[in-house]
């Protein structure tokens, strides 16, 4: 007895809760807000430690090291800077060709 009336309230909140989850609207992820994050906060802390790195190799005379690891850093910021480009472009491509 005391286990069919536990059952059933159970039952019952259980089904009060998805009731009420079916009614919330999903939420979409902010990736603007991510973006900008990442762009305003992340990135110049990992390009100071970059830059640390640089200074700390160069002053022990290891000036060949230096030169190759900024040449990929900056091969490699041109590579992001080309696929955001890239982005963008789609981007418009796609709303002229819909629009």
């Amino acid at each position: 007895m005391i286990a069919t009336e536990l059952a059933a309230q159970v039952s019952s909140a259980l089904q009060h809760g998805a009731l009420l989850a079916a009614e919330e609207q999903p939420k979409g992820l902010n990736t603007s807000g991510v973006v900008s994050f990442f762009a305003t906060n992340i990135a110049p802390i990992l390009l100071a430690v970059l830059g640390v790195i640089f200074i700390g190799r160069a002053s022990r005379g290891e000036i060949s090291k230096v030169l190759t690891s900024s040449a990929i850093a900056i091969v490699g910021l041109a590579f992001i800077a080309g696929a955001a480009s890239l982005f963008f472009l789609g981007d418009f491509i796609i709303d002229l060709i819909f629009n």
